[in-house]
C-alpha cells in the first residue's frame, strides 16, 4: 500500500471472523506443539482471508483516520509558530570565553569542559558537578 492512499481498518463481523481464525488456529498450534512451521500457515491463512474480502467484499473495509496529536485541553489550539526568527550575530555566537575557564573546579577538583558548564553570563560559568561559580583566568 503506497503512502498516499488511506490505510483500511477491517469492520463488522469481518472482523470478529478475523479474530476467530486466529483464536483457533493459536488453539490449534498449542494443543498439537506445531509452532514452527505451524505460525507461518497461520499467517499465510489470515493474509489470504483479507485478500479475499478485499477483493469479494470491499465493504468489510473502511478507511482509517489519520491520527491527531492529542492536546491536553479540549478545542485548544495549538500557539503559533514564529515565521520570523531572531537572527543570530557574531556577538552571540563568540560570547563565551572557553579559554578563560579553569581546567578543574577549585571547590570539587572536577575536570571543566566547556561544554557541561552551565554558563551564567558571557563570561561566567557554574561547575557541572558541585554548582560553584568558576574563577575565571585572566585574558
Amino acid at each position: 500500500m503506497s503512502d498516499n492512499q488511506p490505510k483500511k481498518k477491517l469492520v463488522g463481523p469481518w472482523q470478529s471472523l478475523h479474530v476467530v481464525i486466529w483464536l483457533i488456529g493459536i488453539y490449534i498450534l498449542a494443543s498439537r506443539g506445531w509452532w514452527w512451521p505451524g505460525i507461518l500457515v497461520l499467517v499465510a491463512i489470515s493474509t489470504l482471508y483479507e485478500a479475499f474480502l478485499r477483493s469479494l467484499v470491499p465493504q468489510a473495509y473502511i478507511d482509517e483516520k489519520p491520527a491527531t496529536p492529542v492536546t491536553s485541553g479540549q478545542g485548544m489550539t495549538p500557539p503559533p509558530v514564529a515565521t520570523n526568527p531572531t537572527p543570530v550575530s557574531a556577538s552571540n555566537i563568540n560570547e563565551h570565553r572557553l579559554d578563560l575557564l579553569p581546567q578543574v573546579c577549585p571547590a570539587c577538583n572536577g575536570p571543566i569542559r566547556g561544554h557541561e558548564v552551565k554558563w551564567t553570563g558571557p563570561q561566567s560559568a557554574n561547575c557541572p558537578y558541585c554548582g560553584t561559580n568558576l574563577p575565571m583566568n585572566k585574558a
